[in-house]
């Protein structure tokens, strides 16, 4: 039952990083991008879909606080600070994404959209790097400062989340766009995928220099991640080539990003599970009692098979290339 119940938290946490992640990149895209037809293009982009991809937050949150009680209560509070911002982000990024697509032109309400975006995905990654630091538990409770995480390598994975993000953002808009955006998309697509995997091997190299450093002594862990971070490669050399002007397969630019994303997760699952904080905080010692696991996977995973169907069901009404000024839209 904990494999269980720890496979739907892992599956909220793949699904919520795809989905939100590249609605989240959409809008550090539009911080960079001058044109302001397009900026609302990009926005309207997100504005199909968001609410649905953020419920996967929603029950990755449930399944941490029913799931692995012990996780919840003693993570959370090591990660307040940027958990808090994150969450303060969103809010103001829901707000901003209705406004601005109900209130055309809004160019307030669009900046607001951006930066909301872009400190989002910032607080992300300080909040998945703090899973790198020591974890002060005195009596079952947390009882350490929620600064004591925070360093050289929170900036570095915040930065990196938020540069992935971008990646997954523009190979999204050179999937569903034409014309001069889709083609900006490209060519910036092409920038944030190289610069993306810059970080994200920076990263890697770094988290072995952490508290919580790669288990890599096993052999089936090594060749299981090796095998996964060869995945990730094969991902950003398909999306690096659909995001040639000459490409034809626009699908591929972001499934590409995807495919990386994902197995880069999956690789860091494989080389710290059971590990979920240092020093001795382990998948095995946050599990909650079995009734209470058994109720999550019935109850949780009754609504994950709700969620993928409104997920796709979202996406597949807003099918096709979004009309621009200079190309034509058509479904697929």
């Amino acid at each position: 039952m904990t494999t269980i119940c720890f496979l739907i938290a892992l599956l909220c946490l793949v699904m919520y990083v795809v989905l939100d992640g590249y609605d989240l990149g959409l809008g550090i895209a539009t911080l960079l991008e001058p044109d302001a037809e397009h900026r609302h293009e990009m926005l309207e982009q997100v504005a199909q879909a968001w609410d649905g991809n953020e419920t996967w937050l929603v029950l990755l949150a449930v399944s941490l606080w029913a799931g692995f009680p012990l996780a919840f209560g003693t993570l959370l509070p090591h990660a307040y600070l940027p958990v808090i911002v994150m969450l303060f982000s969103l809010i103001v990024r829901g707000v901003s994404v209705e406004m601005a697509s109900q209130a055309h032109p809004a160019p307030r309400w669009e900046r607001a959209f951006g930066v909301a975006s872009l400190t989002a995905a910032l607080a992300q990654g300080v909040a998945a790097a703090t899973l790198t630091a020591p974890l002060t538990v005195e009596a079952g409770a947390f009882s350490g400062s929620p600064f004591d995480a925070l360093g050289a390598y929170s900036a570095l994975a915040a930065v990196t989340v938020a540069s992935c993000y971008l990646a997954l953002g523009y190979g999204y808009t050179r999937w569903r766009t034409s014309g001069d955006l889709r083609a900006r998309a490209g060519r910036r697509g092409t920038t944030s995928v190289v610069v993306s995997a810059v970080l994200v091997t920076a990263s890697l190299v770094a988290a072995d220099r952490t508290d919580a450093p790669l288990h890599l002594l096993q052999h089936q862990r090594a060749w299981a991640a090796a095998g996964l971070l060869l995945v990730a490669v094969a991902g950003l050399a398909a999306g690096l080539l659909a995001l040639r002007p000459a490409s034809a397969y626009d699908g591929l630019a972001f499934a590409g990003p995807v495919t990386a994303v994902v197995a880069v997760l999956l690789a860091l699952v494989v080389t710290r599970y059971p590990v979920l904080a240092p020093p001795g905080l382990t998948v095995d010692r946050a599990v909650g009692p079995d009734h209470t696991m058994a109720f999550l996977a019935v109850g949780v995973g009754l609504n994950v098979p709700l969620v993928l169907y409104y997920n796709w069901f979202a996406h597949h009404a807003f099918r096709g290339k979004l009309t621009t000024r200079t190309g034509v839209g058509h479904d697929h």
